[in-house]
């Protein structure tokens, strides 16, 4: 499965530019879409799972056009948007039961086994008689991840998967596309979690005011981070003046006053130690840098 997204821009009525001239390459595997709120994410997603029309550019999916073969492409997704909703009235099995009805799965003992395996993935078997419109919040997101996976879609598409989780939930969710993205299956991830990306996708890019900051592989990213992330001891006075000049990734309070972690030369900083970058710090540093383009 191969995305070809070409010169793809959104206007809004408000003239709102959400995506500028965005070109990306998405094969089979996990693909991480990372960026702040706004970013225009949402966006882009929206127009891959055809929910919405771009203003230019075009979206192929293999030999499908998005515009042209709009049914074909639906057959193949499945999607989790990040407002998802369900029929209230419906207990938790039987909602999950008409999605995969929806999803095309016609015979009811094999809906049924579906329904209890994907129950049993998302940790909710336990909770099945119970009315959805009862779940916790973090039950209600569970829910949405497998009504999105239980057609077994070619593409899946998952915006802001982890709202509302706690960690176990996070891991529980990373694991189950991790395993899934093994198979022949296209996974699109957008998040603004760093961690959702690091330990699970192959190939990532940065949305930053519509434009892509970067695309490639989290180690890339990392690299080019390289030389820009210094670690310092400082007091109080000094730490607001640091605040200013400089991108703040972390601060741990010591005895002496604050142990912190910033983004860009920090060569000339008084007791300043370069740090080998993670990918929260590059993020963080293509985002700076990608700001200051604009």
């Amino acid at each position: 499965m191969q995305i070809n997204i070409n010169e793809l821009s959104k206007i809004y009525p408000n003239g709102k530019k959400a995506l500028d001239d965005v070109n990306l390459e998405i094969g089979n595997g996990m693909f991480g879409l990372l960026g702040p709120n706004g970013a225009g994410k949402s966006s882009l997603m929206r127009i891959l799972v055809t929910l919405m029309e771009s203003t230019t550019g075009s979206v192929s999916i293999d030999s499908f056009d998005l515009v042209k073969d709009r049914k074909e492409i639906r057959s193949m997704l499945g999607y989790l948007p990040q407002d998802f909703r369900f029929f209230s009235k419906l207990k938790t099995w039987e909602f999950l039961d008409y999605a995969a009805s929806l999803s095309g799965i016609k015979s009811k003992s094999i809906r049924r086994d579906k329904v209890d395996e994907w129950l049993e993935k998302v940790g909710l078997f336990d909770v099945r008689e119970r009315d959805a419109n009862k779940l916790s919040g973090g039950m209600k997101r569970r829910l949405g991840i497998a009504q999105t996976l239980i057609g077994d879609p070619k593409i899946i598409v998952v915006d802001e998967p982890t709202t509302g989780l706690d960690p176990e939930e996070r891991i529980r969710f990373r694991n189950i596309l991790s395993e899934i993205s093994q198979q022949d299956v296209t996974i699109i991830l957008s998040t603004h979690i760093v961690g959702d990306i690091s330990s699970v996708c192959n190939n990532l890019a940065l949305l930053n005011n519509g434009k892509v900051a970067f695309k490639g592989t989290p180690e890339a990213l990392i690299e080019k981070a390289r030389g820009h992330v210094w670690q310092v001891n400082t007091s109080g006075y000094e730490y607001d003046l640091i605040k200013e000049k400089y991108a703040v990734v972390s601060t741990i309070p010591t005895q002496e006053g604050w142990e912190i972690q910033l983004i860009g030369d920090g060569s000339q900083l008084k007791n300043a130690v370069e740090l080998a970058p993670n990918l929260e710090h590059a993020y963080v540093y293509f985002m700076e840098m990608s700001s200051a383009q604009i």
